[in-house]
């Protein structure tokens, strides 16, 4: 019974979905605020500063609430170093290395892979129940991402000499998140997406500071000389799009699982569409709107309660 209610979408699951909508709008904007600083700091030094806010915020709230800091088991301090090695530390070395090499829309288009690689796992790993809608509903999403993103940028599909080297980055990014988004479960249900998220960040940001410092990286002169748009981008980056985003997320794979949530991936090229067009009077095709109810339907189908006959079958 309990896999039922983590897997199937009840009325009670709206406030999950309209946290995870929110969550991956703000991520939409990272890859923007990403880009812009890839020429005012170097990659490891960026991936640095924005987990250093990210983790002072989380710190702060957590004191703010009066919230103590658990106190993890040994098994569960090896759970959180690898969620903190793959899920901060090396997918955010390969987000920030990549954006060096490809633009934001390219970059964003093998994103898009995301809910697709953590359904499969899902599947291959923990069983995790398919059926014919998800399979259709991760198939909508991808395509609709693609869609928007190829007719917003057309450009992006003809690759520059390096460009290989930033599509293996950021493909290196969807690696990472599927290692952080499949094994939390354990961690979500023990300490709950909180500590878990504040655990994993603080842990990847010292990994992150040990080998900035180890490579010389660390700049303070370059630190006093970012202007205010750099700061406002790390202050994004770092707390509404790493601490407040990742609890969101983490909370939303706690109640209706990994592949449910990571369907909602599929918004952020969306958003950046919309934000376009409201913006800065981007225009907005025919093409954008279609990809955009195809990845609208894809999350539906894949958050679609089944019908009583299928229930028993599973019950």
């Amino acid at each position: 019974m309990r896999h039922f209610a983590q897997t199937h979408a009840t009325p009670s699951d709206m406030p999950v979905y309209l946290t995870l909508a929110a969550v991956t709008m703000i991520w939409g904007g990272t890859f923007v605020a990403g880009r812009f600083l890839a020429g005012s700091l170097s990659p490891l030094f960026a991936a640095s500063l924005r987990f250093l806010l990210a983790s002072a915020a989380l710190l702060g709230f957590l004191w703010l609430a009066r919230v103590p800091l658990a106190r993890p088991t040994p098994r569960q301090w090896l759970q959180l170093t690898l969620l903190g090695f793959f899920g901060i530390f090396f997918y955010n070395l390969c987000f920030f290395y990549g954006l060096h090499y490809i633009n934001a829309s390219r970059a964003s288009l093998i994103v898009a892979l995301n809910p697709a690689v953590i359904g499969l796992a899902s599947w291959l790993l923990f069983k995790e129940r398919l059926g014919r809608l998800k399979v259709g509903g991760i198939a909508l999403c991808m395509a609709g991402a693609s869609l928007v993103i190829v007719s917003r940028n057309p450009q992006l599909l003809a690759a520059t000499a390096d460009a290989w080297m930033g599509d293996l980055l950021i493909l290196g990014c969807v690696l990472g998140w599927g290692v952080y988004s499949l094994f939390s479960r354990g961690l979500n249900q023990a300490l709950g997406p909180v500590q878990t998220v504040t655990y994993s960040i603080l842990i990847g940001t010292l990994m992150l500071w040990t080998l900035a410092a180890l490579r010389g990286e660390l700049s303070w002169t370059t630190l006093i000389g970012l202007g205010a748009p750099q700061w406002l981008s790390l202050l994004y980056l770092g707390v509404l799009g790493s601490a407040l985003a990742y609890i969101g997320y983490y909370d939303g794979i706690r109640k209706i699982g990994a592949t449910r949530s990571g369907v909602f991936i599929a918004l952020n090229p969306l958003t950046a569409v919309i934000l376009g067009a409201l913006l800065l009077g981007e225009q907005l095709t025919l093409a954008m709107c279609l990809g955009g109810a195809l990845i609208l339907w894809g999350i539906y189908l894949c958050n679609k309660p089944l019908a009583p006959g299928a229930k028993k079958r599973i019950l």
